[in-house]
C-alpha cells in the first residue's frame, strides 16, 4: 500500500507535492520521494524513512517545476531498500517518471517480457519498476508524443498488466498521465482548483489530500481510465480497458484510508459507523443478555464503528487507551518482533477505564493476531473483569495479493483455524467477527445497495484471478522469515 499525489499547476508544485504526501503518510511510512518537471529537464529526489525527514531545505529547493508526482512507500512485495524507493524514471522514450500505488500479480511473467522481448532492463525487484518499463515500451512503439499516442500505450498496458494499481506519471514534453486498473482496486481521485491563471488539476490516492492543498473533489478516477494533464493545463480523459467487474479494495474502508476521505462517492467515516451498527446489532442477536459495561476501541481505526456499537447496545463508550502519535503503524511495521515492540510503545491503559468492568474491546480488523492477543493481555493488567474482543471486519484468512501487505495465509491467525480457537489463542472471554455481508452492506451504504467489492482477503475470491504458484511466490516474498533473511544478507 502507498500513496500517490500528482499535480500540474501554474508555479512551482514541490511544496503542494510534499504537503500532499504529509496527508497521506498512514499509507506508507517506509520510504518516500517527489519528481518535478523543469523544462526539458526531470529532478528527482527520494530516500527511506517518513516525508519530513527525507525532504528538507536544500533537496526541496532543488524540485523545480509546475508539474510533479510525489510517493510515500509502504513495501508490498518484499522490496524494503532504499534503491526502491519511488518515484521511479527512464530516460527513454521522452523521459518519465512514475509513482505506483498496488501490486502486480503477474510480475515475473512481465519480467521477462519487458527483457526477453522488449530489450529493456529492470535493476530493482519492484514492480513499480516492471510496470514503469512496460508503459515506457507501450509509448515507444507509438512513435509519436500525443494524447491519442498515451491513451494507446495505456491500453497496451492494462493488456498486458495484472493485478491492482493506481498509477501517477510525468512525461517529458507532454506533462502529467495518471491511470487506473480495470478493476478499480486500488483508489484514485481527481481534483481541480481554479485561479487567476487558470486552472490547476490534481490526482491523488485520497481526497484528504485535495482538501489541505484547496483543491476541489471533481470526481474519483474510472477503472481503467487514462488521464492526461498537459504542461498546459489542459485535460483529456479516456477509457483505456474494456468493462470489467468495479470492485475497490474493501480494506480501503476497513483500515487504511483516512477516516476524512471519499472513496468512489462513499465517505470513508460513513462507512465505518455503518459498520458498528450491523455489529452491534450481531451482538445483540447472539447475546441479547450481554453483560457489557463498556466499549472501549482501540485506536485509531476503530473509533467510529465503536461508538455506534455503544449506541447500539446502550451501554457507555469510553476512550480507554492513550495512543503515543510518535510511534508509527503497527500493522505495517516490517517483522513481527519490531511489531510486538511497538504496540506497548503504542498505547498505554487507562485503569479507571478498566477496573472490575466487563469490557468490549473493538479493533477494526484482526490480522496476524499479535497486536489484540497483547491489548486483550493489557485490559486485563488493568483490572478488567472480564475482556470481549469485537472485529469490525470479518476473519481475514486470505493474503491481499494487490497492495496491502498481508501476509502468507500462515502468518494469519485465522487461517485454519475457526473462531474459537481464534478466541481461546487471543486469550479473550469472548470473540464476535463482522459478517462479511454485513460489512459490504455497510460500506456500500443505501446509496449503492448491492455494490461489489474486493473482498478477497475474508472470502479467497480474487477478481483478477491468480496463478496455482502465485501464493508460493509471495510466502517467499512477504512472509516475515523471508524478510529477516533479505535484511541478513
Amino acid at each position: 500500500m502507498c500513496g500517490i499525489v500528482g499535480i500540474v499547476g501554474h508555479s512551482e508544485v514541490a511544496g503542494l507535492l510534499y504537503d500532499g504526501l504529509t496527508m497521506l503518510q498512514h499509507r506508507g511510512q517506509d520510504a518516500a520521494g517527489i519528481a518535478t518537471v523543469h523544462g526539458s529537464h526531470l529532478r528527482v529526489h527520494k530516500g527511506n524513512g517518513l516525508v519530513r525527514d527525507v525532504f528538507d531545505a536544500k533537496s526541496m529547493a532543488l524540485l523545480e517545476g509546475q508539474v510533479g508526482i510525489a510517493h510515500c512507500r509502504y513495501p508490498t512485495a518484499g522490496s524494503e531498500g532504499s534503491d526502491e524507493a519511488q518515484p521511479f524514471y527512464v530516460n527513454s522514450p521522452f523521459g518519465i517518471a512514475l509513482a505506483h500505488n498496488g501490486n502486480l500479480t503477474n510480475t515475473e511473467a512481465l519480467r521477462r517480457e519487458v527483457f526477453e522481448q522488449d530489450r529493456r532492463n529492470v535493476n530493482t525487484g519492484s514492480d513499480s519498476e516492471v510496470l514503469l518499463n512496460v508503459f515506457a515500451h507501450e509509448l515507444d512503439t507509438q512513435r509519436a508524443l500525443t494524447p491519442d499516442a498515451v491513451f494507446a500505450a495505456l491500453e497496451g498496458v492494462n493488456r498486458r498488466v495484472k493485478g491492482g494499481y493506481a498509477v501517477v506519471c510525468t512525461v517529458l514534453g507532454l506533462g502529467l498521465v495518471a491511470f487506473r486498473d480495470p478493476h478499480g482496486i486500488r483508489p484514485l481521485v481527481l481534483g481541480k482548483r481554479s485561479g487567476a491563471a487558470g486552472d490547476e488539476y490534481i490526482v491523488a490516492s485520497e481526497s484528504v489530500a485535495l482538501d489541505v492543498l484547496g483543491f476541489e473533489r471533481v470526481r474519483d478516477v474510472a477503472p481503467g481510465e487514462g488521464i492526461i494533464i498537459t504542461n498546459n493545463g489542459e485535460l483529456f480523459a479516456r477509457e483505456c480497458a474494456p468493462a470489467a467487474l468495479h470492485a475497490t479494495c474493501i480494506f480501503e474502508y476497513v483500515y487504511f484510508a483516512r477516516p476524512d476521505s471519499m472513496i468512489e462517492e462513499i465517505s470513508v467515516h460513513k462507512a465505518r459507523m455503518r459498520m458498528g451498527v450491523t455489529l452491534g446489532e450481531k451482538i445483540l442477536r447472539e447475546r441479547p443478555d450481554h453483560d457489557i459495561d463498556v466499549v472501549i476501541p482501540i485506536p485509531d481505526t476503530s473509533r467510529d464503528s465503536a461508538l455506534e456499537i455503544a449506541n447500539v447496545l446502550g451501554v457507555k463508550y469510553r476512550e480507554g487507551f492513550i495512543k503515543n502519535r510518535y510511534v508509527g503503524r503497527t500493522f505495517i511495521m516490517p517483522g513481527q518482533g519490531e511489531r510486538a515492540k511497538s504496540v506497548k510503545r503504542k498505547l498505554n491503559p487507562i485503569p479507571l477505564e478498566f477496573r472490575n468492568r466487563v469490557v468490549l474491546l473493538v479493533d477494526d480488523s484482526i490480522v496476524r493476531g499479535t497486536t489484540s492477543q497483547q491489548i486483550v493481555q493489557m485490559a486485563r493488567d488493568a483490572g478488567a473483569k472480564k475482556v470481549y474482543l469485537a472485529s469490525a471486519a470479518p476473519p481475514v484468512r486470505h493474503p491481499n495479493v494487490y497492495g496491502i501487505d498481508m501476509p502468507s495465509r500462515e502468518e494469519l491467525v485465522a487461517h485454519g483455524r475457526s473462531e474459537k480457537e481464534i478466541e481461546a489463542l487471543l486469550g479473550c472471554d469472548w470473540l464476535v467477527y463482522q459478517d462479511l455481508a454485513d460489512l459490504e452492506a455497510a460500506v456500500a451504504g443505501p446509496k449503492f445497495p448491492g455494490r461489489k467489492f474486493d473482498s478477497s482477503c475474508f472470502n479467497g475470491e480474487y477478481v483478477t484471478g491468480i496463478d496455482a504458484d502465485y501464493f508460493e511466490r509471495i510466502q517467499q516474498q512477504r512472509s516475515d522469515e523471508a524478510k529477516n533473511r533479505r535484511r541478513a544478507s
